[in-house]
C-alpha cells in the first residue's frame, strides 16, 4: 500500500501555508516587540510609526488601569506603569503579550498587525484570557490557541474571558 500523490501534494501545500503563517507571525511579533521597546525608551517617533493613527482599542478591567491607552495617547508617561512583557507569542493572525507586576497587576494585550502596523489592541487588565478559534472542518468545535499562564496566577480570583478569533 503506497502513499497517494494527491496526499503528498496536499500535505506540502498545508506545510507551506503553515510556514508562511509562521513567518508572518514572527514578523508581527517583531513589530509588537519593537513597540514595547519604543515605549520603554519613550521614543514617540518610533511608536507613531508602529501604531495606526486610527487604532481600534478594546479594554477589559478596572477603569483606572487603562495604562496602555494613556501611554499611546500621550496622556501619561511610561513611568506611571511599566509594561514588561514576560511573553510575546504569535497566535493566528494576532500577537499576544502578557506580563505582571507582583501580585497586584496582571495584563494581557492582544495585538492585530497589518502590513507592519498595529491596527488593533485588546487590553485585558487583571483578567485571565483564553484565545480560541473555530475549527472550520468541524462545526461548533473550538480550538484553544493561547491561554494566560496559570503558573503565574498570583491572584486566583481574577475573572476569565474568552476571545474568539
Amino acid at each position: 500500500m503506497g502513499i497517494d500523490q494527491d496526499e503528498i501534494s496536499t500535505e506540502t501545500t498545508t506545510l507551506g501555508e503553515l510556514l508562511v503563517a509562521e513567518n508572518i507571525g514572527s514578523r508581527h511579533r517583531k513589530v509588537v516587540k519593537a513597540l514595547y521597546k519604543a515605549l520603554a525608551l519613550e521614543d514617540t517617533s518610533t511608536t507613531s510609526k508602529l501604531v495606526a493613527p486610527d487604532l481600534e482599542w478594546w479594554f477589559h478591567g478596572p477603569r483606572h488601569s487603562q495604562h496602555m491607552m494613556r501611554m499611546l495617547t500621550g496622556e501619561s508617561r511610561h513611568v506611571e506603569f511599566k509594561f514588561r512583557p514576560r511573553s510575546i507569542t504569535p497566535v493566528g493572525d494576532r500577537v499576544v503579550a502578557e506580563g505582571w507586576e507582583g501580585s497586584k497587576a496582571y495584563w494581557a494585550h492582544v495585538w492585530s498587525v497589518k502590513e507592519g502596523m498595529i491596527t488593533q489592541l485588546r487590553e485585558y487588565f487583571n483578567t485571565w484570557v483564553t484565545v480560541i478559534v473555530g475549527n472550520s472542518e468541524v462545526e461548533d468545535e473550538m480550538m484553544k490557541l493561547w491561554q494566560s499562564d496559570p503558573r503565574e496566577r498570583s491572584q486566583p480570583s481574577l475573572p476569565d474571558i474568552v476571545l474568539a478569533i
